[in-house]
């Protein structure tokens, strides 16, 4: 039986007072137009309360037009203020329900589902704002009916919801960790916001930051005094800047991490995977583990070289406009194995047959990146002042290099269960995908790799991509034949709906593995 509702009356109250948000910018452009003070201050006034009580109004209106219902094959929200639109989503189609909670809505108890249904963007189904209570309440419905469980929720359902999201804690991150991650995230934001506010800094003040005689003005009289200093000085005051932009930057990334990661969690519960995180903003998204595609095991420059790496579940369900979930942001290898084989995944080892990307194309890929320094060289040394062709030279020599040391960490693997892919040598990266998940195999080959003899292979992964370049030809066949095999002996439309029984003992143990090789 169907049942139709609206959301939280609460969210009238969200949508009134980001109304008054947005008639700031309008009420001051009015008062500054008429002048500061009299007749302006009035207009300004004016104006922001007709743009507070017409948003109001909306929101208002808005809330009274939204209602949700929830059919025995579908979830239907019904929206609209001037025209009206009706969305259906079959649950089949729904790949998980997620909560987020941003701070307003969640000081008042509110939080904004979303139904993510693979597609991404505006495709995803969303409602804001519901009571945190109901929102878990639609959440647990939502996946008893799409994995048919909720006609006779039986002994293996829990009475609680809540329950089903109990399990063990696999990764979580304190505020010490916190701090070490946020050091890695160096971000230099802070002077972007600060740029983009100085456009309004004529609409208040005399300056004029748009005149250029007045900025070259300033500039010429910091670098006389600057001139009238010692060489000593001005390295010190050198050093003192590049100190500052790393206090700075250091400590934006610290604050960025701090509100998007604090609190952050993974349990592994008889649902799947369930993440939580967030400061200001909460969000809690749980992945059942049969909805992982695949892996993504990425780090950076320098915290690679300390052994923090990041760890990424590839799933139909987009997170935060991202292709991937982040589960481990910030952990060693030996944190991400346990997670890894939570989600049926196994990492390479010493085991693992790795094979190289062709010597041929490493060569390629260095010429043609020579090749480009090398032809603007050119223009330079006709028309440069001596000896500046030498620094294009000099990157040709150095772009050789980089391809050379690249190459070294270009591998490829494929065992019984699994397929590898590794590449990067600033930033190394490795994907890992399941041989039962794979639902298409390519061999693309250009101009230059067919006279060459090797290949680029494509894997079809749903939610993501799985490429590996500079295969030999004969290793590229090899693997397609035995991803086709895979393929060919699987049933695609068994993968994300276990049996009955399996997904009972699942749910009892909590840790079982949801796909296993035939």
């Amino acid at each position: 039986m169907s049942e139709t509702r609206r959301t939280a009356p609460l969210g009238i109250v969200i949508g009134a007072l980001g109304s008054v948000q947005n008639a700031i910018f309008p009420a001051a452009a009015a008062a500054f137009s008429g002048g500061i003070g009299g007749w302006g201050l009035l207009v300004g006034v004016g104006v922001g309360l007709a743009v507070t009580v017409i948003g109001s109004a909306f929101s208002y209106i808005g809330w009274r037009r939204t209602t949700y219902t929830i059919g025995e094959a579908d979830i239907r929200v019904e929206s609209g203020v001037l025209s009206r639109a009706a969305r259906s989503v079959p649950y089949e189609r729904i790949q998980d329900v997620s909560l987020e909670a941003k701070p307003l809505p969640r000081l008042l108890g509110l939080v904004a589902v979303r139904f993510e249904t693979g597609a991404g963007g505006a495709d995803d189904l969303a409602l804001e704002y519901l009571t945190a209570a109901e929102g878990e309440r639609l959440r647990q419905l939502v996946r008893e009916r799409r994995d048919e469980e909720a006609a006779a929720p039986g002994a293996d359902a829990p009475a609680d919801p809540a329950a089903a999201e109990t399990g063990e804690v696999l990764f979580r991150m304190g505020p010490g960790r916190l701090v070490t991650f946020g050091l890695f995230e160096f971000s230099l934001a802070v002077f972007a916001v600060l740029g983009g506010a100085l456009q309004y800094v004529d609409n208040v003040t005399a300056i004029d930051v748009w005149n250029v005689d007045l900025w070259y003005g300033w500039l010429k009289q910091q670098g006389s005094t600057v001139a009238t200093l010692g060489p000593y000085a001005q390295a010190l005051a050198a050093a003192a800047g590049l100190a500052g932009l790393l206090v700075i930057g250091s400590a934006t990334g610290v604050v960025r991490t701090g509100l998007r990661d604090w609190g952050f969690s993974l349990t592994r519960s008889a649902r799947g995977f369930r993440r939580q995180r967030g400061l200001l903003t909460r969000s809690d998204v749980v992945m059942p583990v049969h909805r992982v595609q695949g892996l993504v095991i990425g780090t950076g420059p320098v915290r690679c070289r300390l052994g923090w790496h990041s760890l990424s579940f590839v799933s139909l369900a987009a997170d935060e406009k991202e292709q991937s979930h982040v589960v481990a942001p910030f952990a060693k290898l030996a944190e991400i194995a346990p997670i890894a084989r939570a989600a049926g995944f196994r990492l390479p080892d010493a085991a693992t047959p790795w094979h190289r990307a062709s010597t041929r194309h490493r060569d390629d890929l260095a010429l043609r990146d020579a090749a480009i320094f090398v032809l603007a060289a050119i223009p330079v040394a006709v028309l440069a002042p001596a000896g500046l062709f030498l620094i294009p030279l000099g990157l040709a020599v150095l772009a050789v290099g980089a391809n050379l040391y690249a190459w070294e960490f270009r591998r490829h693997a494929i065992d019984a269960a699994h397929v590898y892919a590794s590449h990067g040598f600033l930033s190394p990266r490795q994907d890992i995908a399941k041989r039962l998940k794979l639902h298409s195999v390519e061999i693309a080959r250009g101009p230059v790799a067919r006279l060459r003899g090797y290949a680029s292979v494509h894997l079809g992964l749903a939610g993501g991509n799985f490429a590996m370049h500079g295969v030999p030809l004969a290793e590229a066949r090899a693997l397609r034949a035995q991803v086709l095999e895979t393929i060919t002996a699987t049933d695609f439309s068994r993968l994300d709906a276990p049996p009955p029984a399996q997904a009972r003992s699942e749910a009892h143990s909590g840790f079982s593995e949801n796909f296993r090789a035939t």
